[in-house]
């Protein structure tokens, strides 16, 4: 099950992205490698997701004439982990769009009902007037990627400025997500097999989380 028709679902298959993807999936990737290649395809990620940010024209002077060129312009961005190992992606992002701020949404599941509860959440007061980029590196069920669109959308985030950014998804949770917020942009490095009976992705890069802190 690895074949989708969902809209604003996409895959970046650039080299870079599918080499240094590769490089992490490797069992025996230590934790400072995994961490340093996260953020280096997080990254290349930002340069890809940030292609449709708006630019206006403004008047400038390089050494030789004055020039009217291009600069950013429109909703500011900010970055959204989904706490823990959303973390891991956020200092890669920022070295691309430096000025963007950061927010945070915590969730841990419930053992008796498996679903995401919210434990923490902070984010810039003018969410509502940002694009923001969701990041998780795991999409795997979808219901922690559901739950913090929630917990935006109830703070005032406009759907359409949303984007899931992960690194690794499973067809379940992008159809889940897909389900649950159809305006959200989806964007992955890649969409593997789908979930085996634990709900971990196949054939994924194992705990994102532990293996970025060198956690159990």
């Amino acid at each position: 099950m690895n074949e989708l028709n969902v809209e604003n679902f996409h895959v970046l298959d650039h080299p870079l992205i599918q080499h240094k993807l590769t490089i992490i999936r490797q069992k025996d990737c230590g934790t400072k490698e995994f961490r340093e290649v996260v953020d280096e395809i997080s990254m290349l990620m930002a340069y890809e997701v940030s292609r449709d940010l708006p630019l206006s024209e403004v008047e400038i002077e390089t050494p030789l004439t004055k020039s009217v060129q291009k600069q950013l312009s429109g909703k500011k961005v900010a970055v959204i982990p989904i706490l823990r190992a959303g973390i891991g992606m956020v200092d890669g992002i920022l070295k691309l769009i430096p000025a963007a701020r950061v927010g945070h949404v915590g969730l841990y599941r419930d053992h008796d009902t498996l679903q995401p509860i919210e434990y923490f959440v902070k984010l810039p007061k003018d969410i509502a007037e940002r694009r923001l980029f969701v990041v998780d590196p795991m999409l795997a069920t979808g219901g922690s990627a559901v739950a913090a669109i929630d917990a935006l959308i109830k703070r005032g985030a406009d759907p359409k400025a949303i984007s899931f950014c992960c690194l690794v998804a499973a067809p379940e949770g992008v159809q889940v997500l897909h389900d649950a917020h159809p305006e959200v942009k989806i964007i992955t490095a890649a969409l593997d097999d789908g979930l085996n009976e634990d709900s971990y992705i196949v054939p994924g890069l194992g705990d994102a989380g532990d293996r970025l802190f060198g956690t159990k």
